[in-house]
């Protein structure tokens, strides 16, 4: 199973389209969750962050394998990412992706990862990104099932 950790809501129609879509066509391969959490605001952004964390670490077990998303995360092609999550579910039943909010992630999050990952140095918003992330996702599974996909 994958579960992906998102602090927020999409509001925009067609990233929840694009979002449904992926989700659709990963039934084929695996379980995907995806987990809204609360965003905060108007508060300070230390608290903001804790707030998130707390949020965030309520959906997180302690067998499960956790991949934070972060701008200073390792930068991999995405054959890399397809072996990585082959090789993960040899030893894990559970894998967790973790998006945060505006301002990234409270350190406590960042110290439960098990593997920073990192699309780019680019910053993206958090609704494209979650698209990103399912996109990446379901290309690993094609990859590992040796299916074409475009390039």
């Amino acid at each position: 199973m994958i579960k992906i950790l998102c602090v927020g809501k999409i509001k925009e129609k067609f990233y929840r389209d694009a979002i449904e879509e992926y989700m659709k066509r990963l039934q084929k391969y695996e379980k995907v969750k995806i987990i809204e959490c609360r965003d905060y605001s108007n508060f300070p952004v230390e608290d903001i962050l804790k707030q998130e964390a707390i949020e965030l670490e309520k959906n997180i077990t302690p067998k499960d394998y956790v991949i934070t998303l972060e701008i200073n995360g390792n930068e991999i092609s995405s054959v890399d990412l397809a072996q990585k999550i082959n090789n993960l579910y040899l030893s894990n039943s559970s894998l967790v992706f973790v998006i945060g909010g505006s301002y990234g992630l409270h350190s406590s999050i960042q110290n439960r990862s098990n593997y920073k990952l990192s699309f780019s140095k680019l910053t993206f918003p958090h609704q494209l990104f979650r698209v990103l992330l399912l996109e990446q996702i379901y290309r690993s599974f094609k990859i590992n099932n040796n299916e074409s996909y475009h390039k």
